[in-house]
């Protein structure tokens, strides 16, 4: 008999200039990037978050933790690929994901196709399995001010 699991993801970094802005695995024109020890990937982090959360596992922070010099700089994309795998270890599948990105700009709609399929294949998923979609925090807050870039997500598995 399968069990079906939920785990929710969220994940916001500051722009700084001198950064590359990387959303979702893909490149992304800016003149600011987001700031992590890591490519600061907040779509990436926000799904493997909810993926961990799913099988009980923690947080990235747990898994990847910024006080880990050997990982700086890590592709974000990996960190999914990598979280994928525990899932599969832990002896269950992702059935799906759905993350929403939050920002003022850049315009991302024009980015989400491919990061999706980016997304898709660190997951293991097929692009219609990944739900991805972009919206404004309405000028509101420090991410509506345009200091930052947030995702929310929430990944379903599947334990037999």
């Amino acid at each position: 008999m399968s069990i079906f699991r939920s785990g929710i993801g969220y994940d916001v970094h500051c722009l700084a200039p001198g950064r590359k802005l990387i959303l979702g695995g893909i490149e992304i024109d800016h003149p600011r990037g987001l700031e992590g020890h890591s490519d600061a990937d907040v779509v990436s982090h926000a799904i493997a978050d909810a993926l961990l959360g799913a099988i009980g596992a923690g947080d990235i922070g747990q898994h990847f933790p910024n006080t880990d010099e050997s990982i700086r700089g890590i592709s974000s994309i990996e960190i999914l690929r990598r979280v994928a795998k525990l899932v599969a270890d832990k002896g269950a599948r992702v059935v799906n994901v759905d993350a929403t990105m939050i920002a003022e700009a850049p315009r991302l709609a024009p980015h989400v196709a491919a990061m999706r399929q980016k997304l898709a294949d660190a997951i293991g998923l097929s692009e219609s399995d990944v739900s991805l979609k972009a919206t404004t925090n309405e000028q509101l807050g420090p991410v509506g001010r345009g200091e930052g870039i947030a995702a929310i997500a929430i990944a379903t598995v599947e334990v037999e």
